[in-house]
Order: C-alpha cells, then sequence, then structure tokens
C-alpha cells in the first residue's frame, strides 16, 4: 500500500528528538513500530526501510538516536569519518538516556489515534538492534525484531555497559534475531550467548542466520546484498504479520 510521511519531534531532557514518521495512507488504525537506525541515523538508506515497512500495514516511528549530540536532521555518512562520528556519539549517550528515548516514543504510538491499542512492537539495526531488544524490556512492546544486532552480547551501547543481556527475562514479547554470519561485529561465541540467555529465559525466539556481512541491508553501503535483504524482508515481514496482521 502507498504510504505517507511526516518529521516532527518530542522533546526529551529538554532536547528536540526528530521523529521519522511514516504510516499507510488510507487512515484507519494499524499496529505501530519503534524503528531505530544505524549508527549512520536518519539517511535515505534507513527511512527507505521505514517506508518499506509502513507499506505493509504499519506506523513506523523512527527518532534520531544521537539528538543529544547533533542538530536535528543531522545525518551521518556511511563513510570512515562518519562511523568515528557514530560511534563517538554513542559514547557519549548513556543506557539511561536511550531507554528515556524509547519511553518517550513508545508514550508516543501508545497515545496515536492510528495505532492499535496494544499492537507496539520494535525493529532496529546495528545498534538500532540493540535498542530494539532492549526496547522489548518494556511491556507495551509485543514482539522485537533485531538486525545484525551490535552489543548485546558485550554490553557495548553507550557511555556504560548496557544490561541488556542480563534482563532478557524481562521480555514478554516474541523475538526475531538476523545475523550476518561474515559480521565481525557479532562474532559466533556473542551469538551464541544472546541465545543461550533468551533460551535460559523462556523467551520466544526466532534466528536467521545468512552468510553475510554486517549492514547488508544497507542499499549505499559496500556490504549490500540484495538477493539476501529480500530475504530478510521475507522473513521480518512475515514475522511481524503472523504476530499483529493475522
Amino acid at each position: 500500500m502507498q504510504v505517507k510521511r511526516q518529521n516532527t519531534s518530542l522533546i526529551v531532557d529538554d532536547s528536540s528528538m526528530r521523529l521519522y514518521l511514516v504510516s499507510p495512507e488510507k487512515e484507519g488504525k494499524y499496529p505501530g513500530i519503534i524503528f531505530y537506525s544505524d549508527i549512520y541515523q536518519l539517511g535515505g538508506s534507513i527511512t527507505r526501510l521505514a517506508d518499506h515497512l509502513a507499506g505493509y500495514g504499519f506506523v513506523v516511528a523512527a527518532p534520531e538516536i544521537y539528538h543529544r549530540q547533533f542538530p536535528v536532521g543531522f545525518i551521518l555518512e556511511p563513510t570512515d569519518l562518519g562511523r568515528i562520528q557514530g560511534n563517538d556519539a554513542a559514547r557519549k549517550t548513556s543506557t539511561s538516556e536511550f531507554d528515556r528515548d524509547t519511553k518517550a516514543v513508545l508514550d508516543f504510538l501508545v497515545n496515536s489515534q492510528s495505532v492499535e491499542q496494544g499492537q507496539i512492537c520494535s525493529i532496529g539495526f546495528c545498534i538500532g538492534g540493540h535498542l530494539a531488544l532492549r526496547a522489548a524490556l518494556n511491556e507495551e512492546v509485543k514482539a522485537s525484531v533485531c538486525v545484525y544486532p551490535t552489543g548485546i552480547h558485550n554490553g557495548k551501547l553507550g557511555r556504560e555497559k548496557a544490561d541488556t543481556l542480563a534482563r532478557v527475562r524481562e521480555i514478554k514479547g516474541q523475538v526475531l534475531l538476523i545475523f550476518g554470519t561474515l559480521d565481525p561485529h557479532i562474532p559466533k561465541e556473542g551469538r551464541l550467548a544472546i541465545l543461550e540467555a533468551l533460551k535460559e529465559s523462556n523467551i520466544n525466539y526466532k534466528l536467521i542466520e545468512y552468510e553475510a556481512n554486517h549492514t547488508f541491508m544497507r542499499d549505499d553501503g559496500y556490504r549490500f546484498d540484495p538477493v539476501t535483504t529480500d530475504a530478510a524482508w521475507i522473513e521480518i515481514t512475515g514475522f511481524l504479520k503472523s504476530i499483529f496482521l493475522h
């Protein structure tokens, strides 16, 4: 279905956090998604992913994860310099600040007239995949999709070590994990640590692994894999539709 796009903002810690909103053009109530970018924020490659997802019948809300560090609308380029800037911004953001941002977006979705009551999930890529799993610690989140999520296995997220892995037992919804086996940021032992924690906590999860590198869904990057991206979209949309659109 066709989609409509707009930008709005939420004030968190006296900082204006841009929220990119994309939803079906047809008026109605739809499941809501809190959508997390990778370290480069909301550039075209990421907003195209959000647009794609909204077309399946979701209200997608994508916050700027580094709004405390950069001006509203600032986009990092997927270059060596952009990677340095993005990682530096992450180091300057505390886990509690990321959590407050998540709560603000969840509150926005819960109170939106376009979002079905009790129908909220999370999705994210790279650092956003970690944030998507962390969002699932909130009871409002019924499902989460974590695409090549970094830092879950070793607690690397922001200014201090994150306790995400130790808290997975708090997750009430379902989880879809998507990894690339060639991803140097999430080694096999890291993937196994995440899976073991989910199993021990009796979390309902699904694991998908592809022979692909990190950020294989980023269509402006050198690691882009269009075939694997298509396969991942089938898994992602199928997973979400089975929970929210059946």
